[in-house]
C-alpha cells in the first residue's frame, strides 16, 4: 500500500506515523502501530475518558456533547421501537445514561479502566471487551467514533454482526478524511489521532466494509459541530495555538460545502441486515 500521507500524534507522545492507502476499502491505516497502545490514551488530553471541563475548549466539548446525546437517542428512535442497547466504546457512560432515561435496557463496552470507574459513578457498568457479551443479541449496537479505535478490524465487525439481532440496527459515526477540513488541515487535522486512530474511514469504505458481512447502509446523517471542534484542535496542532475565528471559518466551510458533496467531517452510518439474505 502506498504512503498517502505521513503526520504525527500531537497530543501525546510526537511520534511519527504513517497514513497508508487501501485501495480496497478506500480508507486509510495508520502505520506503524505501537504494541503498548493504552499508554496513548493515558493523557488528560483525551478527553473522552476524562469528562475534563478545565478550559473553554472543554466546556464548549461538554456543552456540545449534551446536546448530541439527546440528538442521538432520537435518531435511535427514528429507526427501532426496540429498548435494548449496546454501546461500544461507551467512555465514561454519558451516553447510556441518557438513554436509561429514556427507558432503555442498557450494557456497554469500555476497555479503559478510569473511565469504567467514572460510568459506575453515574450507575452504569460496563464490560471491557465484546467478548463479554458471547451469548447475547442486542436490539440497537452503536459505535460513537468507536470504530476508528478498534483493532483487528474485519474481526471485530463479524462480532458486531454476531451480536445484532435479526432486525436490528446499527448505529456508527466515524470521523470522514474527504472532508473539507480534513484537505485544509492536511497532516495536522486533529481527527486522524494517531496511532489512537488506526483506520481512517471514507463514505464508499463503511459500505464495502459492511457489505461483506451482510449489511446494507439505510442512512447517513452530518455531525455539523464536529467541522468545528476538530478545525479548533487542528489550528492548535498546526500553530500551537487555538484560533477561534479561523476554526469557525473552516469548519462553516466545511459544512457547506459538505451540502453539496455530503462529505461532512464526521457522518453517522446507520445499518440493517440486508433484506436479500432472507
Amino acid at each position: 500500500m502506498k504512503t498517502y500521507l505521513k503526520t504525527k500524534d500531537f497530543s501525546v507522545s510526537n511520534e511519527d506515523f504513517d497514513l497508508l492507502y487501501d485501495e480496497d476499502f478506500e480508507m486509510l491505516i495508520t502505520n506503524p502501530v505501537p504494541q503498548n497502545l493504552s499508554s496513548y490514551y493515558e493523557s488528560e488530553n483525551y478527553i473522552s475518558h476524562t469528562d475534563a471541563s478545565k478550559n473553554f475548549t472543554d466546556r464548549i466539548y461538554q456543552k456540545v456533547k449534551k446536546i448530541n446525546l439527546k440528538n442521538k437517542i432520537t435518531l435511535v428512535q427514528k429507526f427501532t421501537d426496540a429498548k435494548n442497547i449496546l454501546d461500544v466504546g461507551a467512555g465514561t457512560g454519558d451516553f447510556l445514561v441518557v438513554a436509561k432515561n429514556f427507558g432503555f435496557q442498557v450494557s456497554g463496552v469500555e476497555p479503559n479502566f478510569k473511565a469504567k470507574e467514572k460510568a459506575i459513578e453515574k450507575g452504569i457498568d460496563l464490560k471491557s471487551s465484546l467478548d463479554d457479551f458471547e451469548n447475547s443479541t442486542f436490539d440497537v449496537i452503536t459505535l460513537w467514533h468507536v470504530l476508528e479505535h478498534l483493532p483487528n478490524l474485519e474481526e471485530q465487525v463479524s462480532k458486531l454482526s454476531n451480536l445484532l439481532s435479526e432486525n436490528g440496527v446499527l448505529i456508527i459515526a466515524v470521523p470522514n478524511f474527504k472532508s473539507y477540513d480534513a484537505k485544509f488541515y492536511k497532516i495536522h487535522w486533529a481527527a486522524f489521532d494517531v496511532p489512537r486512530h488506526l483506520w481512517h474511514f471514507s463514505k464508499s469504505s463503511i459500505q464495502k466494509l459492511f457489505s461483506k458481512t451482510g449489511f446494507e447502509l439505510v442512512k447517513t446523517f452530518p455531525m455539523i459541530f464536529d467541522s468545528f471542534y476538530v478545525s479548533l484542535l487542528s489550528e492548535k496542532y498546526k500553530k500551537g495555538k487555538k484560533n477561534f475565528v479561523l476554526a469557525f471559518f473552516v469548519g462553516l466551510i466545511s459544512n457547506l460545502k459538505a451540502m453539496r458533496s455530503k462529505e461532512y467531517s464526521s457522518l453517522i452510518y446507520v445499518l440493517k441486515r440486508s433484506e436479500k439474505l432472507f
